[in-house]
């Protein structure tokens, strides 16, 4: 695990912009600043083809979507392609309407992803396996998630990051099991989109054109942001879900190489077999 990514982010401060939901923005961009990266939250369709000249990544989150931010979001995603800059695509609630699924298609269909990251429920409606997805939350399914997410990132040759009890972090060929994490995720609003933002600042600062850098900089930052959720419980009495949200950006600012490789836990498993 290439854990000098931890302190690189912060060195490099990468300017991640944000097309993101009004129930987020704002622990998106405290959650990055936590972690040493530096937000930008404009979905105003007159800069966001500029904002692709200078930022480290793009961001897109379809939690409040409408026709005007799809439109921004389209304009961002086909400029950061032009430009080389990685792009987060974040299909909140993919399956939960037939507005939400052709949004997600259009998205798709005309921005190239580097990393599609959602829930068991976004991800099976993505691939159009049946799921019992709860509107923006994960629902329940008997398929095999990892089948989903490997199916996924090759369909639309990405990689795919499935969060939930155990994260699944895919190029399609190579897939990474993260079993950190807490259930205390699951009461805060927006910690997936935050998860999204932490991937984006991630691949901002590696080559994301090499799927295999690419790959290695999720499992740093998908097992740093779990991390940062499980070491925040410790502090605080059960049920505690405010304390939650502010010991998750307490540790995301504290958190460094050497917690990680002592309390990191996760396993390969062979996607091709």
């Amino acid at each position: 695990m290439n854990l000098a990514l931890i302190e690189k982010v912060r060195k490099v401060n990468p300017l991640v912009h944000n097309i993101t939901n009004l129930v987020v923005a704002n622990d998106s961009a405290n959650g990055l600043l936590a972690l040493g990266a530096s937000p930008f939250m404009s979905n105003t369709v007159a800069e966001v083809e500029e904002i692709q000249t200078f930022n480290a990544a793009l961001v897109l989150n379809m939690g409040t979507i409408n026709d005007e931010q799809l439109s921004a979001m389209l304009l961002a995603g086909k400029a950061a392609n032009s430009n080389g800059k990685p792009v987060v695509i974040d299909p909140v609630g993919a399956g939960a309407t037939a507005y939400r699924k052709k949004v997600c298609q259009q998205l798709l269909a005309d921005i190239q992803p580097t990393l599609i990251r959602g829930n068991a429920g976004e991800l099976a409606s993505i691939a159009n396996i049946p799921w019992e997805a709860k509107g923006v939350d994960a629902g329940v399914g008997s398929a095999d998630l990892s089948l989903i997410a490997e199916t996924v990132a090759r369909q639309y040759n990405c990689l795919v990051l499935i969060s939930g009890e155990t994260d699944i972090i895919t190029n399609g060929h190579k897939t990474y099991l993260n079993h950190n994490g807490t259930s205390y995720f699951t009461s805060m609003t927006g910690s997936g989109c935050l998860l999204s933002c932490v991937c984006g600042a991630y691949l901002g600062v590696v080559n994301h054109h090499d799927s295999d850098e690419a790959l290695a900089a999720l499992i740093v930052a998908a097992t740093t942001y779990s991390l940062a959720g499980q070491l925040g419980v410790k502090t605080f009495s059960q049920g505690a879900v405010g304390s939650f949200r502010r010991n998750l950006l307490d540790q995301l600012t504290v958190i460094d190489q050497d917690i990680v490789q002592n309390f990191a836990s996760g396993e390969w498993r062979n996607a091709d077999a």
